[in-house]
């Protein structure tokens, strides 16, 4: 025997859904990735915007996006590329795993599956650095396909309408079976995104606008005086704090030495100017200037580059050569007037502000 959804529930689910997207409708944001009302959603564009936006606010994103696109308007565009051009490209904008495996999706899908992105979330979450939630989000958005697609921002308003108890993010997969009730099935993509502006607008981290919200008559949270403490988070915890020593070669037409770092770990496959390991405290004079990469004479510079990472504190001190000729070495030699478009994370390009400030 079938058995059949409470008629209340059913029209309670109905109701939410058709409230949101009324107010999606009015108030949605106009983002270069997001299709415009009666259009179809790009699944290139949706895959990239939301592996930029992990991590990363809107506002820090849209630049990066329009120059990405435009650089690479498809699938096959960024398949067909070098690494080296998407970390150039990627960088500042932190977090450069996901370009690498954004190349290496890419890649994939040209390769073994003719350049044509997977329609459902499942065979998404094959693809290099498509998790559950990105599947979801791209099969959602650009397929029409009703899962529920749950960042920040929507899992925000869904455990508080739901009264969700559970810490947020470990309990998403929870949250998410029981918010697929609510989506409906024909226009899971709004919905989708109309959670994501709700939450960016309406259902804030701290003060939400519950009386301009139309879900508040729905709302458990609201109900129960819950909103300021859901979801629930784990506690934080303290950032490390490690420290380095860089090393900024500089030659006779002021070009600086740089080399590229290992593909894995902390700005994996991006340029710097040499730098020892991270530890915890920093080594004496003699002991980093032994890991130079050259002889020559090494000046330490006056203060210290702070850098702040979501889970990381670094603290690097600098020594500055300069060399009549190059030395051999099998990095590269960059002028400064190249730096905007070499592939150098936020942090190393601090370290040369400060190695070349007068």
């Amino acid at each position: 025997m079938a058995i059949r959804a409470h008629p209340h529930r059913a029209r309670r689910t109905t109701e939410i859904a058709d409230l949101l997207l009324a107010w999606y409708d009015i108030h949605r944001r106009d983002l270069p990735w997001r299709a415009k009302p009666g259009q179809v959603s790009d699944p290139w564009q949706v895959w990239v915007s939301e592996i930029m936006l992990q991590q990363t606010t809107v506002p820090a994103v849209v630049g990066y996006f329009d120059r990405f696109i435009r650089r690479w308007p498809d699938v096959r565009a960024l398949g067909s590329t070098t690494l080296d051009e998407v970390l150039e490209a990627w960088a500042g904008l932190g977090y450069y795993a996901r370009a690498r495996n954004l190349h290496r999706g890419a890649r994939l899908v040209v390769e073994q599956l003719g350049g044509k992105i997977p329609a459902d979330a499942a065979a998404l979450q094959q693809i290099p650095g498509i998790g559950r939630y990105t599947a979801n989000a791209i099969a959602a958005i650009a397929f029409g396909e009703p899962v529920p697609a749950i960042d920040t921002n929507a899992g925000r308003v869904l455990a508080r309408l739901l009264a969700f108890d559970e810490v947020l993010p470990n309990g998403r997969e929870r949250l998410a079976e029981l918010a697929v009730g609510l989506i409906p099935p024909d226009r899971p993509g709004d919905f989708a995104q109309a959670l994501m502006d709700f939450g960016s607008r309406v259902c804030l981290p701290e003060q939400p606008n519950c009386g301009e919200c139309p879900l508040s008559g729905f709302c458990r949270a609201h109900k129960r005086g819950l909103t300021e403490v859901l979801p629930r988070r784990p506690a934080k915890q303290p950032r490390k704090t490690m420290r380095a020593v860089a090393f900024v070669a500089i030659d006779g037409s002021g070009a600086v030495y740089l080399v590229r770092r290992a593909n894995g770990g902390l700005f994996g496959g991006m340029m710097q100017p040499p730098l020892c390991e991270l530890r915890k405290t920093f080594p004496t004079d003699l002991a980093a200037i032994s890991t130079a990469p050259f002889s020559g004479v090494w000046t330490p510079k006056p203060g210290i580059v702070h850098h702040t990472l979501t889970h990381l504190e670094l603290e690097i001190r600098t020594y500055v050569a300069w060399f009549v000729h190059r030395p051999n070495g099998e990095g590269i030699w960059i002028s400064p007037a190249d730096f905007a478009s070499a592939a150098l994370p936020t942090a190393m390009r601090k370290i040369l502000r400060h190695a070349l400030a007068k």
